[in-house]
């Protein structure tokens, strides 16, 4: 597949990683890794078990030139690891604002990559933000632990939906003023 239909999504390299538009070619790992019910239920949108076809059309929404957020692989690839290590995204807010969010392969748990890619995606800013926003479940203290450590400050709490619990969720919200 080719990235040209894939607008002004920025490449983001690291020495560890890159941070690279999704293609076609992603969807196994993808599916393979958001099959696990440890990732699906500390994420709202993932469903668990995952329905046929859902995980393409994630795909094609990604890779749409009307898409409504940039998402990237973190793909392992420059140091001799996997394509596919996780995935990150930034959802274009109002007022020069993006919502971050992120999951890991469970393989990658716990290695700083989480920290790293979100780290390299604030100092990029690819949508030239003025503030990022992360929330995550707050039985999920590790994710929290990640934006704390990446400049991000406690807002408040709040609730979300998770499709894999199929139940309204506590959630810790976090902003980074850039």
């Amino acid at each position: 597949m080719s990235l040209d239909n894939v607008k002004d999504q920025q490449v983001i390299e690291t020495s560890r990683f890159v941070l690279r538009p999704l293609r076609e070619s992603d969807s196994g790992l993808i599916a393979h890794y958001t099959g696990d019910e440890r990732v699906a239920r500390m994420t709202p949108a993932i469903p668990h078990p995952m329905p046929p076809g859902a995980v393409e059309a994630y795909v094609a929404r990604a890779t749409s030139q009307t898409r409504e957020e940039d998402i990237w692989a973190i793909d392992g690839t420059p140091d001799g690891g996997e394509e596919l290590k996780g995935i990150i995204a930034l959802k274009q807010m109002d007022r020069d604002q993006s919502e971050v969010s992120f999951w890991i392969a469970p393989l990658f748990w716990n290695t700083g990559l989480a920290s790293e890619a979100v780290k390299a995606l604030v100092e990029a800013n690819p949508l030239n933000n003025v503030a990022m926003f992360a929330s995550v479940f707050q039985d999920n203290p590790a994710s929290a632990r990640v934006l704390i450590h990446c400049g991000f400050d406690y807002l408040g709490d709040a609730e979300s939906f998770s499709v894999s619990r199929n139940a309204t969720v506590p959630t810790w919200t976090y902003s980074r003023k850039l």
